[in-house]
């Protein structure tokens, strides 16, 4: 079963946003909408917005404003996209090529930072100053994150502490605030709110881990890049951490990155095979099924509605995603 299939029946609700979306990021300067309309028609999960209209049927729910919240949270998730493929020297996302490679980095930066202006007008008709209060923190959260990420690349010496608070505010926060503003546009008590920022938190974090892990397991048609290629750009993912406790993985990952520029295709091609090797994919599904866990614990004290449940088994259907 698609993750897509166990939240069918907002489809219409998806829609409507996937037009709005379409309709705020047109530009009158036809580079910057040519490039905008290129990101969005590369698709996507589109998560974020899931976890709004959630998290809003929870409540006294409004579609304007849950759709109003759901566009400028998906708006900013494609603005550090652009970004990250602009750091990253990305040719391809979703199997597509980037703006940074259609264009150039010059384009592809102030195209994100178009699609980002674009997020905070539109949230401007959200009256709820904590909305815009929740937002602004996280935002300033995500850029952080990006500047850790910058920081820590073919960092061997990190922990695991370093790696977790790095996919927080990577991955966590936004899908956090997701479900958080959700709930208070559609006037959930401040408990319950932050019980589904704390599902949002947890669900993220496993999220990124299990995307992580299928970095080195899935296909390069699966992935639409190659595989390893967080690692290829220096990311030190969770199983990397835990394959590193092995010395002999050790000693070959820092000799085969001794010259990160020069990585081989072979090279790479032996280190994924001594990755398989160690318990490392293991270990770090276990970690994303504590999260899990936490994620469904948090549901408890919710009303008992048909999106609680399609919360549940989005949780469910993460824990077992192998591709």
């Amino acid at each position: 079963m698609k993750l897509a299939k166990t939240y069918g029946y907002i489809k219409k609700d998806l829609e409507e946003i996937e037009k709005s979306i379409n309709q705020v990021i047109q530009a009158e300067h036809p580079v910057l909408r040519e490039a905008s309309t290129a990101l969005l028609e590369a698709g996507g999960k589109r998560i974020r917005p899931v976890f709004v209209v959630l998290s809003g049927q929870l409540g006294d729910y409004d579609q304007k404003q849950v759709r109003t919240v759901a566009v400028s949270l998906e708006l900013i998730h494609m603005a550090t996209l652009v970004h990250d493929d602009v750091i990253d020297d990305a040719k391809l996302r979703r199997g597509k090529p980037t703006i940074k490679h259609m264009y150039n980095n010059r384009v592809a930066m102030y195209t994100g930072d178009y699609i980002l202006a674009r997020a905070l007008q539109e949230i401007t008709s959200i009256k709820q100053a904590d909305v815009h209060r929740l937002l602004s923190k996280t935002i300033v959260e995500v850029s952080v994150g990006e500047i850790e990420q910058i920081k820590d690349k073919y960092m061997w010496d990190q922990t695991v502490r370093d790696y977790l608070r790095r996919i927080k505010r990577k991955t966590a926060l936004l899908i956090a605030t997701s479900c958080q503003l959700g709930a208070m546009v559609s006037g959930l008590p401040e408990r319950q709110a932050k019980k589904l920022f704390q599902y949002g938190y947890n669900i993220g974090m496993s999220y990124q881990i299990i995307d992580d892990i299928l970095d080195f397991t899935s296909t390069a048609k699966e992935l639409g890049k190659p595989v390893g290629n967080d690692l290829l750009q220096g990311n030190v993912t969770l199983p990397i951490l835990y394959a590193m406790e092995d010395p002999s993985f050790d000693a070959l990952l820092r000799s085969t990155f001794r010259e990160p520029d020069t990585v081989s295709e072979r090279g790479m091609e032996k280190l994924l095979q001594q990755l398989q090797g160690t318990d490392a994919i293991q270990r770090s599904y276990q970690l994303s099924d504590l999260y899990l866990q936490k994620a469904l614990h948090s549901l408890e004290d919710l009303p008992a509605l048909k999106a609680k449940e399609t919360l549940t088994d989005i949780a469910k259907y993460i824990g077992k995603r192998r591709t």
